[in-house]
């Protein structure tokens, strides 16, 4: 590699680890995550439910099948900055068309690497969620330190303002009669992708639209995506969901949009010790008693106790880690969500299916 620049790791507990750098040179921070796939990172890296957070991934090795154009969620990349043990600087791909270490530095993300992320990972685990800072420009780690002190708390922020498309656009086959809205909190492509493939057509609107915006589009069904940040923040986002629900149209929501469909029907969120993210979650369907593995990505999730509570409401799908919440569905409405993401990509596709029962809930 042609970086070796010593790097620097600084997390608001005061916990310090040193590598070297790659990817730009420069000083990144955010809140410290970690993720448990082994392939799938330039997918992670351009997910925009990771803005903001600086993300380990668990993996011993990346690096080494390279990047190329196809494998994105989003235009660019999401996450604030990247932690590795080991760094491949040669990629064995044929169709990858650079490195990683080259991608990261077109994006301008800072990278550290030669981390033990065993122990880091561990630390996490033990100590839950936390800003951190990384840097390769050689600033003193007082300043540092100083600079951490700054980064505000991921809870209570609404992010979804910084990914969402700014202008409306739309994909699919204009002469469909499944007319979808999708409001954009932070999107991936490849759900997009799984609604068009299916005949689809959508409209895509920016994270601030108003429900009467909407409804000139004339949909048949609302879509409400996943994206970065806490839920309990975005009341205007609740609002417009509590008014998708009342039109008595289908309506189903992914990662933060099933939160906000919790939080419209009266349900509460709350922050996870150190959340969920990886491609390899098993999950149970309590309808059909089958187990799913799942790709997740989040760090809020519903509080169980406030869907149990509401009569309304029915409780679809639980992690089978921890038990936590991660489907519900409106007994009186045409309204259902899940935690994970049955897109996958990376991840199995054990939940597309999820896509076929909206689809079929329009028809």
């Amino acid at each position: 590699m042609s970086n070796h620049k010593p790097a620097v790791l600084i997390l608001q507990d005061g916990t310090t680890f040193h590598g070297k750098s790659f990817g730009y040179n420069g000083t990144a921070t955010g809140e410290i995550c970690f993720n448990t796939g082994m392939t799938g990172y330039q997918e992670v890296f351009t997910d925009p439910s990771y803005f903001g957070q600086v993300i380990i991934m668990n993996a011993a090795h990346i690096g080494n099948y390279g990047t190329k154009p196809s494998d994105v969620e989003s235009k660019t990349v999401k996450v604030s900055g990247v932690i590795a043990r080991n760094l491949a600087d040669k990629f064995s791909r044929n169709q990858a068309d650079q490195s990683l270490d080259d991608y990261l530095k077109l994006h301008q993300i800072v990278a550290i690497h030669g981390i033990d992320t065993r122990a880091l990972v561990t630390h996490v685990r033990q100590r839950g969620a936390m800003n951190c800072v990384i840097s390769s420009d050689e600033t003193s780690l007082n300043d540092l330190r100083n600079k951490l002190a700054e980064v505000p708390s991921m809870e209570g922020l609404n992010l979804a303002q910084r990914v969402s498309t700014t202008e409306s656009y739309e994909l699919g086959d204009p002469s469909s009669t499944k007319r979808i809205a999708v409001v954009d909190f932070g999107v991936k492509q490849h759900i997009l992708d799984s609604l068009t493939q299916r005949g689809a057509f959508l409209k895509v609107f920016p994270q601030d639209v108003t429900f009467e915006e909407v409804e000139q589009f004339q949909p048949k069904a609302f879509f409400v995506s996943n994206g970065p940040g806490d839920p309990a923040a975005m009341t205007d986002a609740v609002e417009l969901v509590q008014k998708m629900i009342d039109s008595n149209k289908p309506v189903f929501g992914i990662c933060l949009g099933h939160q906000l469909i919790a939080l419209a029907s009266g349900a509460t969120t709350y922050k996870m010790h150190h959340g969920h993210r990886g491609l390899n979650h098993p999950v149970l369907n309590l309808k059909t008693m089958r187990s799913e593995i799942s790709t997740q990505n989040h760090g809020f999730a519903v509080d169980r106790a406030s869907i149990e509570a509401i009569s309304e409401l029915e409780i679809t799908h639980v992690n089978l880690n921890d038990d936590s919440l991660e489907g519900i569905a409106r007994k009186d409405k045409p309204v259902f969500s899940v935690q994970y993401h049955p897109e996958a990509t990376p991840g199995p596709h054990d939940s597309r299916y999820l896509f076929d029962d909206f689809i079929a809930m329009i028809n």
